[in-house]
């Protein structure tokens, strides 16, 4: 089960391990391969404003925050659908 908040997090927590893969000074002993390979996935990652945008025009998808009974309620939603 994921939650809109979740999501939201996930996608940017990727963004700074990507991020980190590129930076030889935060991943001193990645390969370069590696390092090309994030930096590749970086060049057409969304961007924390594209992040808040998906969030704003889709929050069932992506949100930036939950309200707890709002979470609560749709991860009562998502086990009833899972069952």
């Amino acid at each position: 089960m994921t939650l809109p908040d979740e999501r939201y997090r996930a996608v940017m927590q990727t963004i700074n391990f990507l991020t980190d893969l590129c930076d030889r000074t935060a991943t001193p002993r990645v390969p370069k391969i590696i390092r090309q390979r994030a930096s590749s996935l970086l060049r057409h990652y969304p961007s924390a404003w594209d992040m808040k945008r998906a969030a704003e025009n889709c929050p069932d998808v992506f949100a930036e925050k939950m309200e707890p009974l709002y979470r609560m309620v749709k991860a009562y939603e998502q086990d009833k659908e899972n069952e």
